[in-house]
């Protein structure tokens, strides 16, 4: 199917690779169904995009790649609501905030994104009692202050 997208225009997707957000996202609670779209060459970043709404996507990431000291536990309803059997089939993303240097961009640790791939469910896990933030810098200052070094810049 033809689905239409303000970042990537329109794109073909498969009926199997659209997820089902039973209760929607926080704010978008009547946006239920998504599909990944990559974001980068690389499969760093991707686009949690809407089926019905071509301007909603967000922009996600595998937070352990950036945060290998990230921890999810996963609660027995979480489990229960996205039909979770194996570790393997989970997939858990972290929604980033986009910033004017890039460098300044921030995750989302505090509620990730969780993805079942056999069954295709999704939810977004809001934790409460957690150490992890709405807002972690992506790039910690020293990659920050290297890059625009590299460029000819001053760290002041």
């Amino acid at each position: 199917m033809k689905l239409r997208t303000k970042h990537l225009g329109e794109v073909e997707v498969e009926e199997s690779a659209i997820y089902t957000f039973e209760q929607g996202l926080p704010a978008f609670e009547e946006e239920t169904s998504f599909v990944l779209l990559p974001f980068s060459s690389d499969d760093t970043f991707w686009m949690l995009q809407s089926m019905r709404t071509p301007k909603l996507a967000l922009v996600i990431a595998d937070p352990f790649v950036f945060f290998p000291d990230y921890r999810v536990e996963l609660t027995d309803v979480v489990i229960e609501q996205l039909a979770i059997e194996k570790e393997e089939d989970v997939a858990i993303f972290s929604v980033l905030t986009l910033q004017e240097p890039f460098t300044n961009t921030t995750a989302n640790l505090q509620a990730p994104i969780v993805l079942n791939a056999a069954e295709k469910k999704g939810k977004q896990m809001v934790g409460t009692d957690t150490a992890f933030k709405t807002k972690h810098p992506l790039f910690p200052r020293d990659q920050k202050q290297a890059a625009t070094e590299a460029k000819g810049g001053s760290s002041c």
